[in-house]
């Protein structure tokens, strides 16, 4: 079984500025700042933001997992990541990624950050799917927004 969630956010800045964060390491960097309270630990196993980066997310309650970055398409802004090892992979899905989206043109005052998890449970696994959600992701986005937007007035 297949499933997907997104989320949109829209941001007072161009996409290329909100690019900036979301196409680098930046934003996983942001991440465990701005939610710390549900990131435990981040670290950077490989890599520098690129495709191939690998990095291992602790979150509270002990719930651990690698993900890789498996697409960081510049011109069209879109980042993917999966997950390779541990979590939700653990617990019977055969497919955990999420996929970030700027839209918008340069010259634009806003663009939107769309935000999208997939997931796709291992044959003859019983999986609860009611336990993906892309809240975190859209917590992010504002965490994000609200950066970008303090720094856009500081330009």
């Amino acid at each position: 079984m297949f499933g997907q969630l997104s989320h949109e956010t829209q941001v007072k800045v161009g996409a290329g500025k909100a690019w900036e964060l979301y196409g680098t390491i930046n934003l996983a960097l942001l991440a465990k700042e701005e939610l710390s309270h549900t990131i435990l630990q981040l670290d950077i196993l490989e890599g520098d933001g690129g495709v191939g980066t690998t990095i291992k997310l602790t979150f509270a309650g002990g719930f651990s997992y690698k993900e890789k970055f498996t697409k960081v398409d510049n011109e069209r802004r879109v980042k993917e990541t999966e997950a390779v090892e541990g979590g939700f992979l653990d617990m019977g899905l055969s497919l955990y990624r999420v996929r970030f989206e700027v839209v918008g043109g340069d010259e634009e005052e806003s663009c939107v950050i769309k935000s999208t998890v997939e997931y796709e449970v291992a044959d003859g696994a019983s999986f609860d799917v009611s336990i993906i959600s892309v809240k975190p992701f859209a917590d992010l986005a504002e965490a994000a927004k609200k950066q970008l937007t303090t720094s856009a007035g500081a330009d």
